[in-house]
């Protein structure tokens, strides 16, 4: 149990005074001197900045009816089955353990079957459970583990998939300043750092501080968790004890494994919104070509692609041409089902060249070809090491200093 209190010097002991002083309208019984330390924190030691975001916050849980409606709300059923999330227990300081298993995450089967808002309801409903767990055993902060094996970055290529992931961790950064003891990412594969260079910007330096990054090494990462977990408060794959009564060492019946969404779960409505507005339309004309070049000056740039097109497929592919104008095949040219689902995509870009992507519909003499795309180069961003160093193991808190996006 956490029972520290906090030692404040004269200039924070001011600062808290005229914080509660600013806030005093917003101020409930159950905000607590730590609740409140943490909004300061957050805003450096700034009573204005900390009193504007704490309000900020009370107004969004209002319009999120966070405090309501949300604490009753029963997620609909896609969410039910097959949003894998759950926990096992407390660290040896009484925080409550989330854990994520990124295996069976389909963020693009969810975003077809259920909306954005829906997503962001569970997230924020997981997020108050704990923390009234945390509350009641007197840790105030939560561990969370990720755990990224079979992660795929192809599903975040996809922009409903990654704009979801940047609003919740703004709306986590924005509304739960601090809560985080210690979060573990385990089993990340080295494109992980593709991902980690898009999202890493989003996040304040206090989270970034309490996040480590291992490897697929289970014997580095489990002695990491058991240092600060005890074995009966893990599943058995984790380092654990923890079994379902059948045996089965995932713990099933705490921690829901996801899975693939069933394309019966799709919502019509879903698929017909207005996830294309910021799209260019283009038609390729029967048995004709349409062609988009992009030049790559910089390193450590990625050509982003994503594209629908109506009622039947398209031959799409990827070439390139470096300084000498010798040209090769990055994305074989082949028909692609993308009157189905989106098609999406991320490419790793050397320079100098030139990428063309190329929409073939030249086999089709019959009829021409409707496109919604969104196509770019990404600005360049530089690699996140996430190879073992001595101790096999990566503080993003010493990484964030050495990243340049």
């Amino acid at each position: 149990m956490n029972t520290e209190n906090p030692v404040l010097d004269d200039d924070q002991r001011f600062a808290f005074m005229k914080f509660k002083r600013d806030i005093s309208d917003v101020l409930q019984p159950h905000h607590d001197e730590q609740f409140l330390l943490r909004w300061l924190r957050a805003r450096s030691w700034d009573s204005e900045a900390a009193a504007k975001m704490l309000k900020q916050s009370m107004k969004w849980r209002q319009q999120w009816e966070v405090d309501t409606t949300l604490k009753t709300w029963i997620p609909p059923e896609p969410i039910q089955v097959y949003h894998p999330s759950g926990t096992c227990g407390e660290d040896k300081n009484s925080s409550p353990i989330i854990v994520i298993p990124f295996a069976g995450f389909d963020i693009a089967g969810l975003l077809h079957a259920v909306s954005k808002q829906d997503l962001i309801r569970v997230t924020i409903q997981i997020i108050e459970k704990n923390l009234k767990r945390a509350k009641e055993t007197g840790a105030n902060n939560l561990i969370v583990i990720f755990d990224m094996e079979d992660f795929n970055i192809r599903q975040y290529a996809w922009r409903p998939a990654g704009e979801l992931v940047i609003a919740l961790i703004q709306m986590y950064e924005a509304n739960y300043p601090e809560i985080l003891r210690a979060c573990y990412i385990i089993n990340a594969p080295s494109v992980f750092a593709i991902a980690f260079n898009i999202v890493k910007r989003f996040m304040d330096e206090y989270t970034l501080s309490k996040i480590q990054i291992f490897k697929k090494d289970p014997k580095k990462w489990k002695a990491a968790l058991l240092e600060n977990i005890s074995e009966d408060n893990l599943p058995v794959y984790l380092g654990g004890t923890l079994t379902d009564p059948d045996g089965n060492p995932r713990y099933t019946t705490k921690i829901k494994q996801g899975g693939k969404v069933p394309k019966e779960m799709y919502s019509k409505e879903l698929q017909d919104s207005n996830t294309y507005k910021d799209f260019t339309t283009t038609v390729v004309r029967k048995g004709d070509k349409h062609s988009l070049d992009f030049m790559v000056t910089e390193d450590n740039c990625f050509l982003r692609w994503q594209f629908k097109t109506e009622g039947h497929d398209i031959r799409f592919g990827i070439t390139l041409k470096d300084l000498e104008g010798n040209t090769s095949s990055v994305v074989r040219h082949s028909r692609v089902s993308s009157h189905q689902i989106d098609e999406v995509g991320v490419l790793a870009c050397q320079s100098p060249a030139t990428y063309t992507v190329t929409f073939d519909n030249s086999y089709s003499l019959l009829r021409s070809k409707k496109i919604q795309h969104c196509i770019f180069i990404t600005p360049p961003v530089r690699k996140v090491d996430i190879s073992p160093t001595e101790n096999e193991e990566i503080a993003l808190c010493k990484e964030i200093e050495k990243l340049d996006v």
